[in-house]
């Protein structure tokens, strides 16, 4: 996928690659454009060779709505797609043909959520095998530093390929330096990058 946005005069005003190439960031670059957003797909083969997660978990249900939409809402608060989700929001992603609920896992602490993982089975296409994706996680922030986001990754990758799936993926945000480091721990890497570029100053636009 590849979008381009001119001016009146044609100039070119947004780039937006999904794979990226180098050839994109050229004519960018060339255009004096600047990168103001990048999610990088990470991949890895599974199983994965970690310890069983330390947590436990279960599948998410309606009632848990509330506390998932305030984790997700804290935690995404920044983020140009999952900020500000409302339950009319979740309630549409939540009628997806694709949604399975025993893949959607949360975590508890102290009789209240405290994390969740939602994952995503893909069908095999032409270019890729069948894949397990990691489609959202978050933790609350009150619970940062205790190991959670490590061990719902863990859950959620576990969750797929007990499903039958070899390849674990996920979507980031490339300035997501703490992320990024704890899935390049856990043997995920960089695939491919969705990027766009814009004149300077441009706010991160959305992928919705």
């Amino acid at each position: 996928m590849r979008e381009e946005q001119r001016d009146a005069d044609g100039r070119l005003m947004m780039l937006e690659s999904d794979p990226a190439t180098d050839a994109d960031a050229e004519l960018a670059t060339a255009a004096g454009l600047e990168l103001v957003r990048e999610v990088l797909q990470l991949r890895r083969p599974l199983p994965l060779d970690e310890p069983a997660p330390t947590i436990t978990t279960r599948a998410f249900t309606i009632d848990d709505a509330p506390e998932v939409l305030e984790i997700n809402n804290e935690a995404f608060h920044w983020h140009p797609d999952q900020a500000g989700w409302t339950l009319d929001d979740l309630q549409r992603r939540l009628a997806e043909p694709w949604v399975d609920l025993d893949g959607f896992l949360v975590t508890e602490l102290d009789g209240r959520i405290a994390g969740f993982c939602w994952t995503k089975r893909h069908g095999a296409t032409a270019d890729d095998p069948a894949m397990g994706e990691i489609h959202v996680i978050a933790v609350d922030p009150a619970h940062h530093g205790r190991g959670l986001g490590r061990a719902l990754t863990v859950a959620g990758l576990e969750h797929l390929h007990r499903e039958g799936l070899d390849v674990g993926m996920l979507h980031v945000e490339g300035s997501n330096v703490a992320a990024l480091g704890l899935y390049h721990d856990l043997g995920l890497r960089p695939h491919s990058a969705h990027r766009w570029w814009a004149r300077p100053g441009t706010p991160p636009p959305s992928a919705r």
